[in-house]
């Protein structure tokens, strides 16, 4: 793996600085650009099942490549689809969507790479090891990326009901002069045209969504609902009660920003908890926080985090595993767990439950 993690220079099909907000539905889609292909889909976790077969039931040909000693084998067998190794998948196929982990994605394509044939596609869900540079691909082949905007049960799940998941797309290498129509004829395959698909680039999906994630969805939000907790626990309140508050309450509030945007959820919501809501917020969240969000963003751009991270990777992940661990132990997770429980009955329902499907290979 190399640990060159520049971004990629404006020589590249992805690299300008403009970001597009063309959405695509089904009829700009045609079909015919996948047809008479194969798809290797590499990995059978929790996107690969779901892509595998999305695309399958779409009437496409596909073939999974995993691990000869991979516990996903069987399962895709089961599932009526056809398996193999990940070499002989590539060397057979016309499209390879790699939907295996990040960190172990640029070993896949190194041991794959020699069966790749001029005219080939390389396609991606997250476009980090292209973007970083920890995946370079040779120049006769294209490179896209098909992305829906949610977890592969869900994506299963929303096709299988006869909708769609929203998704992105997005073209880095364009060697065929097909690459955005194949593109969205594997995001229509998947289900994705019947929700809307929203073109990209590489660089805004992996710089927008590496930053929200540590900024807003997982850092921001779960440091924030943290020092709530923690400051009423600390003031004599009780843990239960502070965990009503600072968290479970937490889904009613984004559920309904979901649903109809933060003007909604102010709708929605009483006056009193509006109008403390509109003037404490920003004495919480004030302008040193949106500093730290811009020193974060600076990172993602820079590639600093990504150097971290692969650092990270490569001496066994200790700072990770610390952090984790330190998480973990935290009390507002004890006090979590027995509170829940009185909310089982709101998955009695199984369509609410995750398909049990196994972790990516």
């Amino acid at each position: 793996m190399t640990d060159d993690t520049h971004t990629h220079t404006d020589t590249d099909t992805d690299a300008d600085d403009t970001f597009t907000t063309n959405i695509y539905y089904g009829e700009d889609a045609d079909s015919s650009y996948l047809e008479d292909k194969t798809v290797a889909v590499l990995g059978y976790g929790s996107q690969g099942h779901a892509h595998a077969l999305n695309l399958h039931d779409s009437g496409f040909d596909v073939v999974v490549g995993l691990r000869e000693d991979s516990s996903s084998w069987s399962q895709a067998e089961d599932d009526g689809l056809r398996v193999t190794t990940p070499d002989d998948a590539t060397a057979e196929a016309d499209v390879i969507m790699f939907l295996v982990p990040d960190t172990i994605q640029p070993a896949v394509f190194e041991a794959v790479e020699n069966g790749l044939e001029e005219g080939n596609t390389v396609m991606f869900a997250h476009g980090f090891n292209i973007h970083y540079n920890q995946i370079q691909p040779p120049e006769y082949v294209d490179v896209t990326m098909a992305a829906p905007k949610g977890p592969g049960h869900i994506v299963r799940r929303d096709y299988e009901n006869g909708g769609g998941t929203p998704a992105l797309i997005a073209v880095y290498q364009d060697y065929t002069g097909d690459a955005k129509e194949e593109a969205l004829a594997y995001a229509q395959g998947i289900g994705g045209t019947r929700a809307g698909v929203v073109e990209t680039t590489f660089r805004e999906e992996v710089e927008s969504d590496l930053f929200g994630e540590q900024a807003v969805l997982c850092g921001g939000v779960t440091s924030l609902v943290k020092h709530g907790f923690e400051t009423l626990v600390d003031a004599g309140y009780a843990p239960e009660m502070a965990y009503f508050e600072c968290l479970n309450e937490l889904k009613l509030i984004v559920d309904l920003m979901y649903e109809d945007g933060i003007g909604g959820m102010w709708y929605s919501v009483s006056d009193t908890a509006e109008y403390g809501g509109l003037t404490r917020g920003d004495r919480i969240v004030d302008d040193s926080v949106r500093e730290n969000m811009e020193e974060v963003l600076e990172e993602v751009q820079s590639g600093a985090f990504a150097r971290e991270w692969i650092n990270e990777n490569q001496a066994g992940r200790p700072s990770y595993t610390q952090l984790k661990r330190h998480d973990e132990e935290h009390e507002i997770e004890a006090i979590g767990a027995p509170l829940r429980d009185l909310f089982e009955w709101e998955d009695d329902s199984s369509e609410n439950e995750p398909a049990e499907v196994p972790a990516d290979d």
